[in-house]
């Protein structure tokens, strides 16, 4: 695709396809190009619901599962901030974690918490899957800048131009392209992974993978088999 000016541009209506654009193997779940777009949009409008704004901080637990990974693009479609550290220190304005950890927040009231991978407990609680599943899969009414700050990690903010430009470069210097398997072995909580394993395998229409122990394939980032691996350091 033509070189993208904000994150939401990789989930642009027209890059809903068929081939496949998501697996995470260890739990055997998968989203052709079509589904993730169109999830992009549906986590966004949660978001939405939930009360974040462009600027707001998203707070999500970096696992490798599909619903951070989306609700990462939903958020960024708003003009949020995500911060891939469900760290409530600095009371973002959504959390969003895996259903066993529910009990460890009590947000105050404007703040709100969102689990994946079962029921809440507390009627408080968005329960991720099932708003999502109901969410209109709408593009957001955001005006989005590529001077905005997309991501917060490591003391630092990245705006939307910052990561594309990195992940545009990665693609280009490691050869990324259609239906490559970029496996992601490294925690996103490091903007350099975020770059090179959430945008670049999207941007390139490559397909990312979250493995399980057997998982190989063409593009390993952080330490794996594969013939080609991202050397993290040089990234951002």
């Amino acid at each position: 695709m033509a070189d993208p000016a904000v994150v939401g541009d990789l989930v642009a209506r027209d890059r809903r396809t068929s081939a496949p654009a998501l697996r995470a193997d260890a739990s055997g779940r998968s989203y052709s190009y079509y589904d993730f777009v169109t999830t992009s949009y549906k986590a966004g409008n949660v978001l939405r619901y939930l009360g974040v704004r462009g600027g707001d901080e998203v707070a999500v637990a970096p696992d490798f599962l599909p619903e951070p990974l989306l609700t990462f693009y939903g958020a960024a479609q708003l003009g949020a901030v995500t911060v891939f550290d469900a760290d409530i220190s600095s009371l973002p304005r959504a959390t969003v974690v895996g259903v066993e950890r529910e009990s460890e927040f009590d947000l105050p009231p404007g703040h709100k918490l969102a689990v994946y991978g079962g029921a809440p407990d507390r009627p408080d609680t968005t329960h991720w899957e099932k708003e999502v599943w109901s969410e209109n899969p709408a593009v957001h009414p955001a005006d989005v800048s590529p001077a905005d700050t997309v991501l917060r990690a490591d003391g630092q903010t990245y705006t939307h131009a910052d990561l594309l430009d990195a992940a545009v470069a990665v693609v280009d210097e490691y050869g990324i392209g259609v239906g490559d398997e970029v496996v992601v072995r490294d925690s996103f909580a490091r903007p350099s992974v975020v770059v090179s394993g959430l945008l670049a395998p999207i941007l390139a229409g490559s397909v990312l993978v979250f493995p399980d122990e057997e998982t190989v394939g063409d593009v390993a980032v952080g330490e794996g088999p594969e013939e080609r691996r991202v050397d993290l350091a040089g990234v951002l």
